[in-house]
């Protein structure tokens, strides 16, 4: 399976985190440019942020609107955004990027 995926977790309610807007972006030339995103489903999560065979080595940045979640829920967060930056040196293989979020930190890691 070809692809990148995340799944976040509100570590301050113990739940998924339902909604936060997603966005993938792929380093190219002096910047990024966009590749994909999305909301998190019910569960947390987003199987298909870079779409299976649409995945190509390089360094990938994903960005968490962690503001726009946290205000959805009417709770105010340190960090009106998380973004983690990686890198992709196997195009045949799956990349999984956890998000553990409460309103004042977050840590990531890469998941399986």
């Amino acid at each position: 399976m070809r692809s990148i995926s995340t799944h976040v977790l509100d570590i301050s309610t113990g739940r998924p985190a339902a909604g936060v807007p997603v966005v993938i972006e792929k380093k190219g030339g002096e910047g990024f440019a966009r590749v994909g995103g999305g909301a998190t489903d019910a569960d947390g999560r987003i199987k298909d942020l870079v779409a299976e065979g649409k995945l190509t080595e390089g360094t990938y940045r994903v960005t968490f609107d962690t503001g726009a979640y946290f205000a959805a829920s009417g709770r105010e967060g340190f960090y009106p955004e998380a973004a983690v930056v990686f890198v992709v040196k196997d195009a045949a293989a799956h990349y999984h990027v956890p998000l553990l979020l409460s309103p004042f930190g977050y840590s990531t890691y890469r998941g399986s």
